[in-house]
């Protein structure tokens, strides 16, 4: 017996030692009321709000191809960005004529402080930019911008387009859903009208494209033009209509020949379909 006890190690004969013993029980039930104690001191809240600072920066440069964006811009900018206290990670994308960098800070930095001290270090460093780049466009993402649902559409029948299409009116659905805050599009290939001017059309009747890029300007615009009452009721006039089919486009006049108005289909073709597919990088 003695060379058995022997052989036990120090954990086993401590637990001997509580098995045996009259207090186990009161240091167990001690315990528990402890942890009782604990949980209900413990705040808690159903949704915390957790401060993790996100900054998007877009810089455009129109023109640039992605591989452009990536040399003179998003490389440039995304060293300057280090520089920033309490930065943790930096996110590059360089698309065709932009560069897209997301900044994210360390979890509890002041959401107001992060923003101006991103702001001036861009700021401050903004003369190292290639000549034509536009002056940046800052946007503060949060935690509560994180999408709670995310709905994914897929065919073998359709394609991007048109499931893009689908996914529009599916969203003006789901618009009407009670406490439904913000829905985005995400994928897929928006619409887009597109003016393919032919060179040789245009010199026959006359017209540059610095008479069609105006004119397209002017007819898609939609102002206020004042106000008027009428049955104790005040109504808002508005001049102007946007351009929403190809029949608008190409019945906008941008142009005279020989005493008679130069329509845009006669010198350019119109497309009204998917847009084209963008090439891009990630960093």
């Amino acid at each position: 017996m003695a060379n058995t006890e022997e052989k036990y190690g120090g954990a086993t004969k401590l637990a001997k030692i509580f098995i045996n013993s009259k207090l186990t029980p009161l240091l167990i039930v001690a315990t528990i009321l402890l942890g009782l104690f604990a949980v209900s001191l413990t705040p808690r809240e159903e949704e915390p709000q957790i401060i993790v600072p996100m900054i998007d920066v877009m810089v455009m440069h129109p023109g640039a191809s992605p591989e452009e964006v990536e040399t003179l811009i998003s490389r440039p900018l995304e060293q300057i960005l280090w520089e920033v206290e309490d930065l943790e990670y930096v996110y590059t994308s360089s698309f065709h004529s932009f560069s897209l960098i997301t900044a994210r800070y360390v979890v509890g930095t002041n959401m107001e402080d992060a923003s101006v001290r991103l702001f001036n270090k861009i700021a401050t460093n903004f003369d190292l930019m290639p000549q034509g780049t536009l002056q940046p466009l800052v946007k503060v993402r949060s935690i509560d911008d994180v999408p709670v649902l995310g709905l994914t559409l897929w065919s073998d029948n359709y394609d991007g387009y048109q499931l893009r299409q689908i996914a529009g009116e599916l969203k003006n659905e789901l618009q009407s859903i009670t406490d439904v805050s913000t829905m985005k599009i995400i994928g897929g290939r928006p619409r887009s009208l597109r003016v393919e001017p032919d060179p040789q059309r245009m010199a026959a009747f006359n017209v540059t494209t610095l008479s069609i890029l105006p004119a397209l300007q002017m007819a898609n615009t939609n102002l206020p033009a004042g106000m008027f009452a009428q049955a104790n009721e005040q109504i808002a006039v508005e001049a102007g209509t946007f351009l929403r089919t190809r029949q608008d486009v190409e019945d906008l006049v941008v142009g005279s020949f020989m005493e008679r108005p130069v329509h845009l289909r006669d010198v350019a073709t119109v497309t009204d379909g998917p847009d084209e597919i963008d090439t891009y990088t990630f960093l």
